[in-house]
């Protein structure tokens, strides 16, 4: 028969009370590191917002200047006055003139501050005297009224014999005119 030998284990004086400042560490750490965790998740939370109220006021923005691009090609906008001088007209970058003569083609835009609005240039191109050119710009807002989209359509309209022949031309204004 086999004896069983019983040892008792006994901690050395050194090793007594260190359980609880390694617990007291570790709960520290996972604190931390929810901490983190939590400040993450609200960043993404943030930037997701802010995309989608970015994504807002570029729809809005491309509706209105589709809206006012229609409407203009198909004569129901009354066209402006013919350009006197060539080049690129330059009145929507003023604040002042775009809010004064801008068109509200469409009355509210779902989760946006403002309604989307539209602006109607006439140009003159030297090398087609014949064409009538539009420069159409369109604002449209998100859920504040810093949140802002420019876009532009350069619209040429040329009887070409028995047709009419519109291009369009489309971009997006980086920097919002003050």
């Amino acid at each position: 028969m086999r004896t069983r030998l019983r040892v008792k284990h006994r901690p050395c004086a050194a090793c007594r009370g260190v359980a609880l400042p390694v617990v007291l560490l570790i709960v520290a750490m996972m604190l931390v590191t929810s901490a983190a965790w939590f400040e993450a998740a609200l960043l993404t939370r943030r930037n997701a917002d802010a995309v989608a109220d970015h994504l807002q006021s570029f729809h809005a923005a491309d509706a209105a200047l589709v809206s006012c691009s229609r409407a203009l090609t198909n004569g129901s906008l009354g066209a402006p006055a013919p350009a006197a001088q060539p080049g690129e007209p330059q009145a929507w970058r003023r604040q002042d003139s775009f809010e004064r003569q801008a068109i509200v083609p469409v009355a509210a835009w779902p989760g946006a501050v403002r309604a989307p609005q539209c602006f109607v240039e006439a140009w003159r191109i030297e090398s087609r005297p014949l064409a009538r050119a539009y420069l159409v710009t369109a604002r449209g807002f998100g859920a504040s009224e810093d949140t802002q989209s420019w876009l532009q359509n350069q619209l040429v309209i040329e009887a070409a014999g028995d047709a009419t022949r519109v291009e369009h031309h489309w971009r997006h204004v980086v920097a919002r005119p003050f």
